[in-house]
Protein backbone atom coordinates (compact mmCIF):
# COMPACT_ATOMS: atom_id res chain seq x y z
CA UNK A 1 0.00 0.00 0.00
CA UNK A 2 2.56 2.51 0.59
CA UNK A 3 5.02 1.34 -2.19
CA UNK A 4 1.54 2.05 -4.21
CA UNK A 5 0.98 5.51 -2.59
CA UNK A 6 4.57 6.76 -3.12
CA UNK A 7 4.15 5.69 -6.97
CA UNK A 8 1.15 7.48 -7.27
CA UNK A 9 2.19 11.05 -5.77
CA UNK A 10 5.44 10.41 -7.68
CA UNK A 11 2.95 10.59 -10.88
CA UNK A 12 1.65 13.39 -9.94
CA UNK A 13 4.52 15.44 -9.22
CA UNK A 14 5.81 14.41 -12.40
CA UNK A 15 2.91 15.13 -14.26
CA UNK A 16 3.17 18.73 -12.35
CA UNK A 17 6.61 19.22 -13.31
CA UNK A 18 5.47 18.27 -16.73
CA UNK A 19 3.01 20.78 -16.92
CA UNK A 20 4.79 23.78 -15.05
CA UNK A 21 7.18 23.00 -18.29
CA UNK A 22 5.36 23.43 -20.72
CA UNK A 23 3.79 26.26 -19.54
CA UNK A 24 7.39 28.12 -19.21
CA UNK A 25 7.85 27.25 -22.74
CA UNK A 26 4.62 28.31 -24.25
CA UNK A 27 5.42 31.28 -21.90
CA UNK A 28 8.94 32.13 -23.89
CA UNK A 29 7.26 31.29 -27.38
CA UNK A 30 4.78 34.16 -26.47
CA UNK A 31 7.54 36.44 -25.69
CA UNK A 32 9.51 35.35 -28.58
CA UNK A 33 6.16 35.48 -31.23
CA UNK A 34 5.52 39.55 -29.21
CA UNK A 35 9.44 40.21 -30.19
CA UNK A 36 8.78 39.08 -34.15
CA UNK A 37 5.68 41.04 -34.73
CA UNK A 38 7.28 44.12 -33.12
CA UNK A 39 10.13 43.66 -35.21
CA UNK A 40 8.32 43.44 -38.40
CA UNK A 41 5.84 46.24 -37.30
CA UNK A 42 8.73 48.20 -36.84
CA UNK A 43 10.58 47.32 -40.25
CA UNK A 44 7.58 48.52 -42.11
CA UNK A 45 6.94 51.74 -40.47
CA UNK A 46 9.48 53.77 -38.24
CA UNK A 47 12.27 51.91 -39.85
CA UNK A 48 11.09 51.38 -43.13
CA UNK A 49 14.50 53.29 -43.84
CA UNK A 50 16.11 49.95 -42.96
CA UNK A 51 13.66 47.66 -45.30
CA UNK A 52 15.77 47.82 -48.60
CA UNK A 53 19.14 47.03 -46.56
CA UNK A 54 17.28 43.92 -44.47
CA UNK A 55 15.85 42.70 -47.51
CA UNK A 56 18.87 42.46 -49.32
CA UNK A 57 20.62 40.64 -46.70
CA UNK A 58 18.33 38.40 -45.78
CA UNK A 59 17.81 37.26 -49.86
CA UNK A 60 21.28 37.73 -50.27
CA UNK A 61 20.73 39.89 -52.57
CA UNK A 62 17.90 38.54 -54.70
CA UNK A 63 14.54 40.31 -53.13
CA UNK A 64 13.72 42.40 -56.01
CA UNK A 65 14.61 39.34 -58.48
CA UNK A 66 12.30 37.20 -55.91
CA UNK A 67 9.47 39.96 -56.16
CA UNK A 68 10.33 40.43 -60.23
CA UNK A 69 9.10 36.70 -60.97
CA UNK A 70 5.30 37.67 -60.30
CA UNK A 71 5.57 40.62 -63.53
CA UNK A 72 4.60 37.39 -66.60
CA UNK A 73 1.78 36.48 -64.46
CA UNK A 74 0.30 39.88 -64.88
CA UNK A 75 -2.87 40.45 -67.01
CA UNK A 76 -3.80 43.48 -68.49
CA UNK A 77 -2.56 46.80 -67.94
CA UNK A 78 -3.93 48.68 -64.78
CA UNK A 79 -2.02 46.93 -61.77
CA UNK A 80 -2.79 47.36 -58.36
CA UNK A 81 -0.10 46.46 -55.93
CA UNK A 82 -1.05 45.97 -52.39
CA UNK A 83 1.55 46.86 -49.52
CA UNK A 84 4.19 48.58 -52.32
CA UNK A 85 6.90 49.02 -49.74
CA UNK A 86 9.68 51.23 -50.45
CA UNK A 87 8.47 51.41 -54.06
CA UNK A 88 10.87 49.47 -56.38
CA UNK A 89 8.32 47.16 -57.63
CA UNK A 90 5.91 50.36 -58.51
CA UNK A 91 9.06 51.50 -60.70
CA UNK A 92 9.55 47.74 -61.96
CA UNK A 93 5.92 47.28 -63.08
CA UNK A 94 5.65 51.11 -64.71
CA UNK A 95 9.02 50.01 -66.82
CA UNK A 96 7.05 46.77 -67.78
CA UNK A 97 4.56 49.23 -69.51
CA UNK A 98 1.58 48.64 -66.80
CA UNK A 99 -0.82 51.87 -66.17
CA UNK A 100 0.08 51.37 -61.59
CA UNK A 101 -1.43 52.50 -58.24
CA UNK A 102 0.52 51.73 -55.17
CA UNK A 103 -1.35 51.30 -51.95
CA UNK A 104 0.11 50.62 -48.69
CA UNK A 105 -0.97 50.87 -44.81
CA UNK A 106 2.23 52.68 -43.86
CA UNK A 107 2.53 56.53 -44.45
CA UNK A 108 6.41 55.50 -43.44
CA UNK A 109 6.37 53.33 -46.65
CA UNK A 110 4.33 56.12 -48.26
CA UNK A 111 7.03 58.38 -47.77
CA UNK A 112 9.76 55.94 -49.34
CA UNK A 113 8.21 55.36 -52.62
CA UNK A 114 7.26 58.81 -53.00
CA UNK A 115 10.40 59.69 -52.90
CA UNK A 116 11.91 57.05 -55.06
CA UNK A 117 9.06 57.42 -57.72
CA UNK A 118 9.75 61.06 -57.81
CA UNK A 119 13.48 60.39 -57.84
CA UNK A 120 12.97 58.56 -61.35
CA UNK A 121 10.46 61.45 -61.68
CA UNK A 122 7.43 58.73 -62.47
CA UNK A 123 3.78 59.98 -61.75
CA UNK A 124 2.42 56.96 -59.74
CA UNK A 125 -0.65 57.16 -57.56
CA UNK A 126 0.48 56.28 -53.96
CA UNK A 127 -2.89 55.61 -51.85
CA UNK A 128 -3.09 54.91 -47.89
CA UNK A 129 -5.01 52.19 -46.83
CA UNK A 130 -6.25 48.81 -46.05
CA UNK A 131 -6.39 46.08 -48.00
CA UNK A 132 -9.71 44.82 -46.15
CA UNK A 133 -11.39 48.14 -47.49
CA UNK A 134 -9.65 49.10 -50.50
CA UNK A 135 -10.84 52.65 -51.34
CA UNK A 136 -11.47 51.54 -55.19
CA UNK A 137 -14.57 51.15 -57.39
CA UNK A 138 -15.55 47.86 -58.34
CA UNK A 139 -14.09 46.33 -61.42
CA UNK A 140 -11.32 48.92 -61.54
CA UNK A 141 -7.92 46.77 -61.70
CA UNK A 142 -6.57 44.02 -64.28
CA UNK A 143 -4.23 42.89 -61.74
CA UNK A 144 -3.49 43.10 -58.38
CA UNK A 145 -0.31 42.37 -57.10
CA UNK A 146 1.11 41.98 -53.54
CA UNK A 147 4.79 40.71 -53.09
CA UNK A 148 6.07 38.93 -49.23
CA UNK A 149 2.98 40.36 -47.34
CA UNK A 150 1.71 39.89 -44.00
CA UNK A 151 -0.86 37.78 -43.06
CA UNK A 152 -3.29 40.56 -43.42
CA UNK A 153 -3.73 39.28 -47.50
CA UNK A 154 -4.83 35.87 -45.52
CA UNK A 155 -7.77 37.25 -44.15
CA UNK A 156 -11.18 37.00 -45.73
CA UNK A 157 -12.08 40.78 -45.48
CA UNK A 158 -8.93 41.47 -47.57
CA UNK A 159 -9.52 38.49 -50.00
CA UNK A 160 -12.90 39.69 -50.94
CA UNK A 161 -11.77 43.19 -51.50
CA UNK A 162 -9.64 42.36 -54.07
CA UNK A 163 -12.29 40.20 -55.66
CA UNK A 164 -14.43 42.95 -56.08
CA UNK A 165 -11.99 45.67 -57.28
CA UNK A 166 -10.80 42.77 -59.81
CA UNK A 167 -12.47 43.71 -63.33
CA UNK A 168 -14.12 39.84 -64.90
CA UNK A 169 -11.25 37.39 -65.65
CA UNK A 170 -8.63 39.42 -63.75
CA UNK A 171 -6.00 37.94 -61.29
CA UNK A 172 -4.47 38.42 -57.99
CA UNK A 173 -0.68 37.17 -57.65
CA UNK A 174 1.35 37.06 -54.94
CA UNK A 175 4.28 36.29 -54.03
CA UNK A 176 4.36 35.36 -50.47
CA UNK A 177 7.73 33.31 -50.40
CA UNK A 178 11.34 32.43 -51.57
CA UNK A 179 13.40 29.19 -50.52
CA UNK A 180 17.52 28.92 -51.15
CA UNK A 181 18.17 25.77 -52.93
CA UNK A 182 21.80 25.77 -51.82
CA UNK A 183 23.28 23.87 -49.01
CA UNK A 184 26.27 26.03 -48.03
CA UNK A 185 26.61 27.29 -43.61
CA UNK A 186 25.09 30.55 -45.08
CA UNK A 187 21.88 29.40 -46.75
CA UNK A 188 21.30 27.04 -43.54
CA UNK A 189 21.91 30.06 -41.04
CA UNK A 190 19.10 32.00 -43.48
CA UNK A 191 16.67 29.41 -43.65
CA UNK A 192 16.78 29.05 -39.92
CA UNK A 193 16.19 32.18 -39.26
CA UNK A 194 13.16 32.18 -41.49
CA UNK A 195 12.06 29.77 -39.71
CA UNK A 196 12.08 30.63 -36.09
CA UNK A 197 10.86 33.93 -37.27
CA UNK A 198 7.50 32.20 -38.63
CA UNK A 199 8.52 33.08 -42.07
CA UNK A 200 8.78 28.58 -42.81
CA UNK A 201 6.28 26.00 -42.22
CA UNK A 202 7.48 23.67 -39.53
CA UNK A 203 6.85 20.52 -41.18
CA UNK A 204 7.26 18.79 -44.59
CA UNK A 205 3.58 18.05 -44.87
CA UNK A 206 2.32 21.13 -43.49
CA UNK A 207 4.50 22.87 -46.61
CA UNK A 208 3.32 20.29 -49.01
CA UNK A 209 -0.30 20.08 -48.02
CA UNK A 210 -2.19 21.26 -45.02
CA UNK A 211 -1.05 24.89 -45.23
CA UNK A 212 -1.23 25.09 -49.05
CA UNK A 213 -5.15 23.33 -48.42
CA UNK A 214 -6.01 26.11 -46.06
CA UNK A 215 -4.90 29.10 -48.36
CA UNK A 216 -6.54 27.18 -51.06
CA UNK A 217 -10.11 26.91 -49.36
CA UNK A 218 -9.79 30.46 -48.10
CA UNK A 219 -9.17 32.05 -51.84
CA UNK A 220 -12.15 29.48 -52.98
CA UNK A 221 -14.56 31.04 -50.52
CA UNK A 222 -14.52 34.33 -51.84
CA UNK A 223 -15.06 33.31 -55.31
CA UNK A 224 -11.17 32.86 -56.36
CA UNK A 225 -9.87 30.10 -58.56
CA UNK A 226 -6.39 29.08 -57.51
CA UNK A 227 -3.28 27.56 -58.98
CA UNK A 228 0.05 27.49 -57.14
CA UNK A 229 3.42 27.66 -58.79
CA UNK A 230 7.45 27.09 -57.78
CA UNK A 231 9.87 29.24 -60.07
CA UNK A 232 13.61 29.01 -60.36
CA UNK A 233 15.27 31.96 -59.41
CA UNK A 234 18.79 32.15 -59.67
CA UNK A 235 19.66 30.18 -56.91
CA UNK A 236 16.24 29.91 -55.38
CA UNK A 237 12.51 28.79 -55.97
CA UNK A 238 9.72 31.40 -55.81
CA UNK A 239 6.07 30.47 -54.83
CA UNK A 240 3.64 32.61 -56.80
CA UNK A 241 0.32 32.42 -56.00
CA UNK A 242 -2.24 32.86 -59.03
CA UNK A 243 -5.85 33.83 -58.01
CA UNK A 244 -8.07 33.81 -61.17
CA UNK A 245 -11.25 35.93 -60.74
CA UNK A 246 -13.92 33.89 -63.01
CA UNK A 247 -15.53 35.87 -66.23
CA UNK A 248 -18.78 34.81 -64.92
CA UNK A 249 -18.66 36.43 -61.94
CA UNK A 250 -22.56 35.13 -60.69
CA UNK A 251 -20.81 31.74 -61.03
CA UNK A 252 -19.32 31.86 -57.73
CA UNK A 253 -20.22 33.93 -54.28
CA UNK A 254 -18.16 36.46 -53.07
CA UNK A 255 -20.03 37.07 -49.65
Amino acid sequence: MVSHLLQEEGKEIEVRRHSQHSGAIRVVKDLWNSLVELGFRLLYNELAWTYDLVSWLVSRGQWRAWQQTAIPYLRGEIVLELAHGPGHMLLALESAGFQVVGLDLSPFMGKQASRRTRRYRQRIALVRGMAQALPFTERTFDSVLSTFPTEFLAKRESLASVYRVLKPDGRLVIVPQARFTGTDPLTRLLEWLYAITGQRPSTLAEESGTRWKQIREAFEAVGFLIEIKVVASGTSEVTVVLAHKPSNELAVPVN
